[in-house]
């Protein structure tokens, strides 16, 4: 099996390759449309700012690339605000795989007397867990996040996490999945939906 990373400015593509190597599964990391078209496995991961993200994906016709593709992709983080429609980071038009956008949390944000912090950083729960990919995870299950912004909760949700307001923590359309969180660093859990990703 090929499974491929896609290679641009905004991927946090070490832990990722760590964890695939923990799964015993092999990789390529690379930018080129040939290989990522020839994939078995297409993994698009994120970290960093979407306007800036988008523009490199614009200069090497990722934009158009990902979109297209027919085999399994798993998009997280910044990966899956990208596939989202439009993020308010910046005022950035993305690739609307998912026809849902990506809203800033408020930075005033409270739980009773408690302030919450953004970003949302830490591990949390999911729950209203459905699809392939969360087969064998328990209600709750805990992962890990980094973000400031999220897709709101639609019929594209997977699983959902409550921090400040109930977003996205998963989505699935067709071919293309994502995850808010970061599987590759979400422990058990994590690991869990990495191994559902490539056994698709």
């Amino acid at each position: 099996m090929k499974t491929v990373i896609i290679k641009y400015n905004a991927g946090n593509v070490q832990s990722v390759m760590y964890a695939l190597e923990r799964l015993g599964a092999g990789y390529l990391l690379t930018d080129d449309e040939a290989e990522i078209r020839s994939a078995d496995k297409v993994i698009f991961p994120g970290v960093g700012e979407a306007s800036t993200a988008m523009a490199y994906l614009r200069q090497r016709g990722l934009d158009k690339l990902i979109p297209s593709l027919k085999q399994p992709v798993l998009g997280t983080c910044v990966g899956m605000q990208l596939m989202c429609r439009h993020s308010e980071e910046n005022n950035t038009d993305c690739m609307g795989i998912f026809d849902i956008d990506v809203r800033r949390f408020p930075a005033n944000a409270t739980l009773g007397d408690t302030r919450l912090k953004v970003p949302h950083t830490g591990w949390n729960s999911i729950h209203d867990l459905r699809g392939p990919l969360t087969a064998g995870l328990p209600e709750n299950a805990y992962v890990y996040f980094v973000h400031s912004y999220a897709a709101d909760v639609c019929d594209y949700t997977t699983a959902t996490c409550d921090y400040v307001r109930p977003f996205s923590a998963m989505l699935h359309r067709d071919n293309f999945y994502a995850a808010q969180f970061h599987a590759e660093i979400s422990g058990d859990a994590g690991q869990r939906i990495l191994e559902n990703f490539l056994t698709l």
